[in-house]
């Protein structure tokens, strides 16, 4: 093999590398409806990137699974609930528990368990969030959001 020849396959190997790296830790999502309005809107595109729960931070948007998704519908539109939702992280364990947000009945209201976040979107009126689910398992954030891709509807 020449010299040329395995330089070529050293950057090839390498681009591979970076490519199966960015498919494990990067993922894009779609907004779908008005809860993170003005921030995002139904249709944005969103860079979002895995990340483990200790580097989450208050204020950070995430992607979570949306709790106990067993064919229940949103109370505010009857629409069947999305697997993924995007929410800006309001509290961390530990935190004092926001007051709009209900603690599960076993726990302590005061403080965020162990755990578990409190996830808010930022338009109340057109958001199912902590607020009527209560703090979401850690182990359900999918990832944290690096930038909006695209914006629909935008000038």
């Amino acid at each position: 093999m020449t010299a040329i020849a395995a330089v070529t396959v050293a950057i090839l190997a390498a681009a591979g590398g970076g490519l199966g790296w960015a498919r494990r830790r990067l993922i894009v999502v779609t907004v779908v409806g008005m809860s993170m309005s003005p921030a995002y809107r139904a249709g944005d595109r969103l860079l979002v990137r895995r990340v483990p729960v200790r580097r989450l931070r208050i204020g950070q948007v995430v992607v979570v699974r949306y709790p106990d998704r067993a064919g229940r519908r949103s109370r505010r539109t009857g629409d069947a609930r999305p697997e993924w939702i995007v929410k800006r992280i309001r509290a961390l364990p530990g935190d004092p528990m926001p007051g709009d947000v209900r603690a599960a009945s076993d726990e302590d209201d005061s403080v965020v368990p162990p755990g578990r976040l409190v996830v808010l979107g930022d338009n109340a009126e057109s958001s199912d969030d902590s607020r009527q689910f209560g703090p979401v398992p850690s182990t359900e954030v999918i990832g944290a959001v690096l930038r909006r891709l695209s914006a629909t509807g935008r000038h």
